[in-house]
């Protein structure tokens, strides 16, 4: 009973999954916002043309303005803009920054709960301790088979049409990933 939430949480993401669409729930939702930045952080150095621009001000100004949130996955610095992303389970944002004048054209998206909950199951952009969830309960799933199948055999009634159905499931798995996947 220990993962029981996790398995009914994995077991119930599998099917969104497999279908998002069945379920309505995942309307996006856009936010667009404009502004300056502090034009010293993206300021093109004639003297030192590969002077970096200041990431973490950057990331921390536009966080703590717009209520950001996930990890800052991806930046890019060219001579003319510099962009961040920033991505979290279901939620993504995106800003573009003008290097010359410090303006920035800053989009988020919130994708809704039917994909918040396929990148929790993924672990998409959850950082380690959703990861460490992830792999305990794996492994509580993998305990509960094989303490299910070592059970079935010390029922004797049980015994042979159990191992059938398992060796069946097994085969049929099998023939589907060589045949039924394109």
């Amino acid at each position: 009973m220990l993962g029981f939430g996790t398995i009914v949480f994995f077991s119930v993401t599998g099917i969104t999954l497999n279908h998002p669409d069945w379920f309505g729930l995942s309307t996006d939702r856009h936010h667009d916002f404009e502004g300056t930045i502090n034009s010293n952080w993206v300021a093109i150095d004639s003297a030192d043309p590969d002077r970096d621009v200041d990431r973490l001000a950057i990331a921390e100004f536009l966080r703590h303005d717009h209520r950001l949130k996930g990890t800052v996955t991806d930046v890019r610095v060219d001579q003319g803009e510099c962009s961040l992303t920033w991505k979290s389970p279901g939620y993504a944002a995106d800003a573009i920054i003008d290097r010359e004048t410090g303006e920035y054209h800053l989009t988020v998206v919130e994708h809704g709960i039917v994909p918040l909950i396929n990148d929790l199951h993924k672990g998409r952009d959850t950082g380690h301790l959703w990861s460490l969830v992830i792999d305990l309960s794996a492994a509580l799933m993998t305990i509960s088979a094989i303490t299910g199948f070592v059970l079935l055999l010390y029922i004797r009634r049980k015994l042979i049409p159990g191992l059938i159905s398992a060796i069946v499931g097994i085969v049929m798995l099998i023939m589907i990933i060589l045949y039924g996947i394109p």
